[in-house]
């Protein structure tokens, strides 16, 4: 209310008020406090209410891509031109050791001009964590790459934001995600054994150099892809 503003505010419900729920909020905070760009959703304060952890953000009123999409296709340039924005602000923080592990068309907003917001970093990695064997999978098996579904976060890096941006790209050219199953397990099975359909199959107006683009994202082997967010900007630039 100082400020006159309005932004948004995330909290723990206290019925969840767990301490491994506590402990992603605490990293979903520390991670985004740290970065400062103009495509990622920013933290205001961070404090608690009533013993339970909050965070206030910047509100964006556009809603999210996820919405926005509506298994309709953006026009090829459009689509283009927003993930290279996104690929930029991935790697800020990518620069700033953490990897969001979670991109997907709902975890990027949208203001009121249309301008795209990475959100959400409760699955944030830092890189320069130690690695160890995780027991369970975290990410959303349509966007995850297939490193992520073993299980073993010492394997997740930048080139795991590359795959999930090129998944988003993905759906902005055809209207869904490469890979959908029935269950989230058939999904991650995909994920796991199967080559994605190439746009261009799917919506024939695809050109062909942002089809590659895409399906290079994809590619099963971390260093198959581009080498960092920054190069996979660089070429949709070049496209554009």
């Amino acid at each position: 209310t100082a400020a006159d503003r309005s932004v948004a505010l995330k909290l723990i419900l206290g019925g969840f008020a767990d301490e491994e729920t506590r402990a992603r909020f605490r990293t979903e905070g520390h991670a985004v406090a740290r970065l400062q760009h103009p495509n990622v959703v920013q933290v205001f304060e961070v404090g608690e209410h009533r013993g339970l952890p909050f965070f206030s953000l910047e509100f964006c009123g556009g809603g999210s891509l996820e919405a926005r999409l509506k298994a309709t296709p953006l026009p090829p340039a459009e689509a283009a031109h927003l993930v290279e924005i996104l690929a930029r602000a991935v790697h800020h923080a990518h620069e700033r050791s953490i990897v969001h592990r979670d991109l997907k068309p709902g975890n990027v907003l949208l203001t009121e001009d249309g301008t795209p917001k990475v959100a959400d970093f409760g699955l944030a990695k830092k890189m320069d964590e130690t690695g160890g064997t995780q027991t369970a999978v975290v990410g959303s098996p349509p966007y995850m790459a297939p490193e992520q579904t073993s299980g073993k976060a010492k394997e997740i890096g930048p080139a795991t934001d590359v795959y999930a941006l090129g998944a988003i790209l993905y759906e902005c050219l055809t209207g869904r995600p490469p890979f959908k199953a029935a269950t989230a397990w058939d999904t991650l099975k995909q994920v796991l054994n199967d080559d994605p359909v190439p746009p261009r199959r799917l919506q024939s107006k695809t050109p062909r150099d942002l089809d590659t683009i895409c399906l290079k994202c994809l590619q099963k082997e971390p260093g198959r892809r581009y080498a960092s967010a920054a190069a996979l900007a660089e070429d949709l630039r070049r496209y554009e």
